[in-house]
């Protein structure tokens, strides 16, 4: 016999589970409500949340000023002589003007089995033998311009502060000797960054320099080399302070330009190591000259004391 009560029951049951929120459901209907992925059809040129076009590179903003201060180098698009300018070069110093490094008398060939910081150490190095002297320092320095006082600090800051980090030994080298296998060990805080923690040449940060402190100019000056220390200094780092001051006063004494500018050309070559020998190199050759002209002197002075003119 058909039970009324029984149908009025079940009815209510399955009315009851039909008003049960299901999440399934719910997915489903808000997934078919929602607009094509914005991913795969925003166009090229459409606003991210920041508001910037997605190909834009946000380097600066106004809310934080030194961004805007110090704005880095970025490549442009049209511009392509060096790809991935981020990227660390292990032999070679490159840069737009020279993207196959320093070719002149085939450098970089010469020195492909070198890291560019071994390079840069390399006019040091009078043997070859990978290890520099305290004296070999002393030589070195002297043969690009620096008198005998300034020639022993650099013995003195150098040999002081990189020997050890670069012995092959736990023990103090006795004769604070710097190894080149492991120079890059003697890498210091607040520089550039232009030599990576390997010894390898990063084109970004050595274009950075002239981007972030020059305004992009072929050159830096004393007063932006100032700018340079101050804003790559980091915090608890007085030897690596100390070191970058070195290594610019060093640099400027070296070039000392007539207008007060080093070209980023003879800054990238000092990078590289080969501009040490360019310039030994040119003063030899004018103390060379200097020395066939008071031989010349001299002879013709002992030939007027013979004649009796």
């Amino acid at each position: 016999m058909y039970d009324v009560e029984d149908d009025k029951t079940y009815m209510k049951r399955t009315n009851s589970q039909q008003n049960q929120h299901n999440p399934t459901l719910d997915f489903i209907s808000q997934t078919e409500k929602m607009e094509p992925n914005t991913a795969s059809h925003r166009t090229p040129h459409s606003e991210l949340t920041n508001g910037i076009n997605k190909q834009s590179v946000v380097s600066s903003i106004p809310s934080v000023p030194v961004t805007v201060e110090r704005k880095p180098f970025i490549q442009p698009d049209n511009d392509q002589v060096v790809q991935h300018t981020g990227t660390p070069r292990a032999n070679i110093a490159v840069t737009k003007d020279h993207p196959e490094g320093t070719t002149e008398n085939d450098w970089a060939s010469k020195h492909r089995d070198q890291s560019v910081l071994q390079q840069h150490c390399d006019f040091f190095d009078r043997d070859h033998d990978g290890i520099i002297w305290p004296q070999d320092t002393y030589v070195g320095f002297h043969r690009v311009g620096f008198n005998i006082l300034l020639s022993l600090l650099a013995v003195f800051i150098i040999h002081a502060n990189f020997s050890y980090p670069t012995s092959p030994s736990w023990l103090p080298d006795p004769f604070f000797r710097v190894y080149l296998k492991n120079v890059h060990k003697a890498k210091h805080g607040s520089d550039s960054g232009t030599y990576d923690t390997e010894g390898r040449f990063v084109p970004q940060k050595f274009e950075d320099i002239f981007a972030k402190y020059s305004e992009g100019k072929d050159g830096i000056t004393i007063y932006d080399v100032s700018k340079l220390l101050k804003g790559q200094r980091l915090i608890a780092d007085p030897i690596g302070w100390g070191g970058a001051f070195f290594e610019w006063l060093a640099t400027y004494i070296m070039l000392w330009p007539e207008d007060g500018k080093m070209r980023k050309e003879d800054i990238r070559g000092i990078y590289d190591g080969s501009l040490f020998y360019t310039i030994a190199e040119r003063r030899e050759k004018k103390q060379s000259e200097k020395s066939i002209g008071r031989n010349l002197l001299g002879k013709l002075a002992t030939a007027v004391d013979k004649t009796g003119l």
